[in-house]
């Protein structure tokens, strides 16, 4: 029987699930938020058209929500409602910014959020309005961490000369390489669990300047020099992304999910990344 997934968002994490999935088996479609070919125009002044969720079995909603609120719960609500007895899986592609600023201390789903900037507190809103459907509608919730993977990570970030070892002593980050995200999604389909929240990041917090010196060595180069942190200049968003400090526990993925992350730690995701690049 053939299934169908739908991306409200098909970017680069809905693309990597969409390649996991046997054509033969799985319709996959999505939007965006300009014409592109086989893909559905929608944002939040430019509504779905009805057609475009017709036999859909699975969602996945990576499209951030707004000071408004949830554009997909908001333009869509009702239709997904209507829909609820074809809809075996949704998942909610969240961030692991709901957390907040921990001082470097870990964090697991069972930390309440204390969003820490209006974008996050943003999320924790759309996090709640999909998690007060899960006794009607299959939700699921996936907290990611800084995402990397081909094309976005700290080699190309160096091979274009932007990569900068910012030195903040104590700060860590988590991250998730863009293939696991998908494997993460992978399995929670095939066993869902309504109302479930799943952190997802690697099993290896790390500081970033640790990680852009492992790129920098994969390359062949020397890596830049360390900039205290109080010496760099940095736009709004990325003074948020700096000022939260904490590290994420991913128990849950290996436990209820019985996931193997392909890239357990930045280094053996930088490595496969590298050995694709002409260097």
């Amino acid at each position: 029987m053939t299934q169908r997934l739908f991306c409200f968002g098909f970017g680069y994490s809905a693309q990597a699930l969409a390649a996991c999935l046997d054509p033969a088996h799985w319709q996959v479609s999505g939007t965006a938020r300009s014409a592109q070919p086989g893909q559905w125009l929608f944002e939040r002044r430019h509504p779905l058209p009805e057609a475009a969720l017709q036999g859909v079995t699975h969602l996945l909603i990576s499209i951030p929500p707004d000071a408004e609120g949830d554009p997909v719960l908001d333009g869509c609500g009702d239709a997904l409602l209507a829909m609820a007895p074809s809809l075996r899986w949704i998942g909610y592609l969240s961030t692991t910014g709901v957390y907040g600023d921990h001082g470097g201390d870990w964090v697991d789903e069972s930390t309440p959020p204390k969003p820490s900037s209006p974008r996050a507190q943003w999320r924790v809103a759309a996090e709640q309005a999909w998690l007060a459907l899960a006794d009607r509608l299959p939700v699921h919730i996936f907290r990611l961490a800084g995402i990397y993977g081909p094309g976005r990570s700290s080699l190309d970030d160096l091979k274009a000369g932007t990569a900068r070892r910012i030195l903040k002593p104590g700060q860590w980050f988590s991250r998730i390489h863009r293939d696991d995200i998908a494997a993460v999604l992978l399995a929670s389909m095939q066993a869902p669990r309504p109302g479930r929240i799943y952190n997802v990041c690697d099993d290896e917090a790390a500081p970033s300047p640790d990680v852009i010196a492992f790129a920098a060595r994969l390359l062949g180069i020397d890596p830049p020099p360390l900039v205290p942190f109080d010496q760099v200049p940095l736009s709004p968003m990325a003074q948020s992304f700096w000022a939260d400090n904490k590290r994420v526990r991913n128990d849950r993925l290996h436990n209820e999910l019985g996931v193997t992350l392909r890239y357990p730690s930045y280094r053996e995701g930088l490595s496969a990344i590298a050995a694709t690049l002409d260097l």
